[in-house]
């Protein structure tokens, strides 16, 4: 088999297991009819994989589109694309172990963006990688008073890229979250588990004073849960097709 039919293989599974995440992303509660979720091209670092502007859940192989580290659509043009694909874009240039990338207005994860008192932790084992600061982007203080929050330019894209650091995720004030990983499936896993632990946390501090991971434990919980990650991505898959 030539390079050339394999490197179209391989992108051939990149288009389908993106198509998978979107599906399994709406199925878990994380978007809804916004949200997207990215991948780093399999043979083009300087690319990566999104799908045209549409609801996740409906998300098809084909529908999946390259573009490059400015948020250029690459290719035939025509398609309506995420006006907020320079999250992506700018992540990736700012990232090279990043490899893939989910933007999310869960609803469970957006009080933690706008109470200044309370910052999301590590509060269970599922949500180790969470543990040290994860830094909360203010917009204001890049496009002034008076922006709609989104993220409308490459500029804007770095300075969110910035602002996510080394860490996991970024929180966007009242807008939504952005979680990274180095693999298409740890990056769905933790924006699963983001939702899941911010839930927890808010739970808990309802009730009371709170017990939170120590970076020792998270950062143990999350080396063991990184192995589990494909027991979770294949039942998660699973349903996709039911």
């Amino acid at each position: 088999m030539s390079n050339f039919t394999n490197e179209a293989a391989r992108l051939e599974t990149a288009r389908q297991d993106l198509a998978t995440a979107n599906r399994i992303l709406f199925n878990q509660g994380v978007v809804d009819a916004f949200g997207h979720v990215s991948m780093r091209h399999p043979e083009r670092p300087d690319q990566f994989l999104l799908s045209a502007n549409m609801a996740p859940a409906t998300v098809t192989p084909g529908d999946v589109l390259a573009f490059d580290l400015q948020g250029n659509l690459l290719g035939n043009g025509g398609q309506k694309v995420y006006l907020e694909r320079f999250i992506h874009a700018a992540i990736y240039a700012n990232r090279p172990d990043v490899l893939s990338v989910v933007h999310s207005h869960a609803a469970a994860v957006v009080p933690f963006t706008i109470v200044k008192s309370a910052r999301l932790r590590p509060v269970c084992h599922m949500g180790g990688f969470l543990s040290g600061i994860i830094p909360n982007f203010e917009i204001r203080d890049h496009a002034g008073m008076g922006s709609d929050l989104l993220i409308r330019d490459i500029t804007l894209g770095q300075h969110l890229a910035q602002s996510l650091g080394q860490s996991a995720a970024v929180m966007m004030r009242g807008h939504g979250v952005t979680v990274t990983g180095g693999t298409l499936r740890q990056a769905v896993f933790r924006a699963v588990y983001t939702q899941n632990n911010a839930q927890i946390q808010a739970a808990a501090m309802a009730l009371g004073e709170v017990t939170y991971l120590t970076d020792a434990e998270a950062l143990a919980a999350d080396e063991a849960n990184t192995g589990q990650i494909s027991r979770a991505w294949d039942f998660w898959s699973s349903q996709t097709q039911a």
